[in-house]
Parts: structure tokens; C-alpha cells; sequence
């Protein structure tokens, strides 16, 4: 793989220094530039700026830091979700109520992803949930609006 990337670099810096020939002879430069190739890329390539170093102690309260924010987002998540099963008070076709179903698989979601370390999926997993909540209680409360028009409208007839 390596050994391929650099022939193909090879062929291509050959390519290169023919059209800087031909560029040369067609063409007369206003200034005289670099010598060689090493100096034109170091003169005209942005220097990478080195990251200042943080010590372990600086790195660990980082890292604290981060998990401290992502366990509070967790546990705000879970009461959410507690929070929003009060409301799911009818009985599935196995005769369980359905706030007690939903926060068995909640616990077991989140028993779950207990051990997930990776920032990127963490945050995947919170989103999620708090989408999935979010639209729960919406179509909870469009279907408690139906059934108040409903009843609304059997009252007047």
C-alpha cells in the first residue's frame, strides 16, 4: 500500500517537473523563487501550530469534566422518562401496565450502555432518548386530545 502511494507520488512529481519546465520556458517569473521544492512548500504551506501541553493532572479533570456533563445529561434523561410513564396508566395484552413495561426496558437500556465510552455514541444514545420521549408525550397528548373531542362531540348529539 505504501509502496504504491509513493510510485504514485513518484510518477506524479515526474509530471510535475515536466510542466514546471514547460512552464518555464513560456513563461518568465517576475521574481526569482526558491531553489528547490522543500523551500517553496516551506515558504508557501501554513506551519502547523503545535497544541500546548496539558499535564496529566489538566488531562484527568478534562476528562472528569466530560463524563460528569454526560452522566447529568443520563440521569436527567432518566427522569424524564420516569417522569413521563406516570402517565401510561392502561394495561398491555399480557395484563402489565404499560409505565411499568416502559421503565423495566428503559432501566435495561440504560444497564446497557452503562460501560459505553466513546463521547460520539454517548451522545448518539442521549439524543435518542430524549427524542423518543419527546415524541411518546406528543402522541400521548394528540391522542388525549381526540378522545376529549370525541367525548365532546357525543355529548352534544
Amino acid at each position: 500500500m505504501v509502496v504504491a502511494k509513493l510510485q504514485k507520488w513518484r510518477n506524479l512529481s515526474g509530471h510535475l517537473d515536466l510542466m514546471a519546465r514547460t512552464i518555464v520556458v513560456t513563461r518568465r517569473f517576475i521574481h526569482e523563487g526558491p531553489d528547490t521544492v522543500e523551500e517553496l512548500i516551506d515558504r508557501h504551506l501554513a506551519k502547523k501550530k503545535e497544541k500546548p501541553l496539558i499535564n496529566d493532572d489538566e488531562a484527568e479533570f478534562l476528562n472528569r469534566q466530560r463524563l460528569t456533563t454526560t452522566r447529568r445529561e443520563a440521569l436527567s434523561l432518566y427522569r424524564d422518562i420516569l417522569r413521563a410513564t406516570r402517565f401510561f396508566m392502561w394495561t398491555d395484552s399480557r395484563g402489565l401496565l404499560w409505565r411499568d413495561v416502559l421503565r423495566e426496558n428503559a432501566r435495561k437500556e440504560f444497564e446497557a450502555a452503562r460501560f459505553e465510552t466513546d463521547p460520539e455514541v454517548i451522545t448518539r444514545l442521549l439524543i435518542g432518548g430524549s427524542d423518543a420521549v419527546s415524541s411518546a408525550l406528543d402522541k400521548l397528548a394528540e391522542k388525549q386530545r381526540d378522545m376529549i373531542e370525541k367525548n365532546r362531540h357525543g355529548d352534544q348529539s
